[in-house]
């Protein structure tokens, strides 16, 4: 299924669901790298889209890993990178980004899509302008309350958006790797271990899939 990914390089960045053990910084890392991918994740929590534009400090920590090396942890000194720099120093031949719960705005009565536009356009613009092949990961059901006031409807709301806002990258609809609430949460937004595996074979199985993944620069 995966064999697509075999010797490509891949950048990941994205929010908090990249910044702890059991994470997709450890399950979906490990897919693409069981894979055969060399793999440099990068995540800072809290982060938003438009935060990898440029150097934003993050607020609750962060990590980093390369290929199968232990997971980094940043803690005070987490801050996104500009994706472009980050691009142009590494060259990968695919980007994925997983970010899409930071702009869900869940605790506000109507998803703000003015400003989560200009979010994901700010993130995508620079993303293509390197010709960097792109694939967006977006959030998944988890369960509903908790303390970011996750919805069901809320998160679909969000999750349709991203589908159709976040091109050039092939946009991964996390939503149909699993039924609403069938992955067990810790707060409504991160998962149990399982959850986490669940979400990173579904993940990393759509990513093989994507039109123009395989292809080496």
């Amino acid at each position: 299924m995966l064999a697509t990914l075999a010797g490509l390089s891949i950048l990941m960045i994205g929010d908090s669901h990249l910044t702890n053990t059991g994470y997709l910084i450890d399950t979906l890392h490990d897919q693409f790298t069981a894979a055969g991918a060399n793999v440099h994740t990068v995540g800072v929590c809290g982060s938003t889209p438009a935060d990898w534009t440029t150097v934003k400090k993050g607020d609750c920590g962060g990590a980093e890993r390369v290929n199968k090396g232990a997971i980094s942890f940043t803690g005070a000194n987490a801050a996104t990178k500009p994706a472009k720099q980050l691009i142009a120093a590494e060259k990968p031949d695919l980007v994925v980004v997983v970010m899409g719960d930071t702009i869900g705005s869940y605790k506000q009565p109507t998803f703000p899509k003015a400003w989560a536009w200009q979010q994901t356009s700010a993130l995508t613009k620079d993303i293509g302008s390197t010709g960097a092949a792109c694939v967006w990961v977006g959030p998944a059901w988890g369960t509903e309350g908790g303390k970011f006031g996750k919805t069901f409807d809320r998160v679909k709301a969000t999750s349709e958006f991203l589908a159709s806002n976040v091109a050039p990258c092939t946009y991964v609809d996390s939503l149909k790797l699993s039924k609403p609430g069938a992955w067990r949460t810790m707060d409504g937004q991160h998962f149990t271990a399982s959850g986490y595996k669940e979400w990173a074979k579904g993940i990393a199985e759509a990513v093989a899939a994507a039109p123009g993944v395989g292809k080496k620069k």
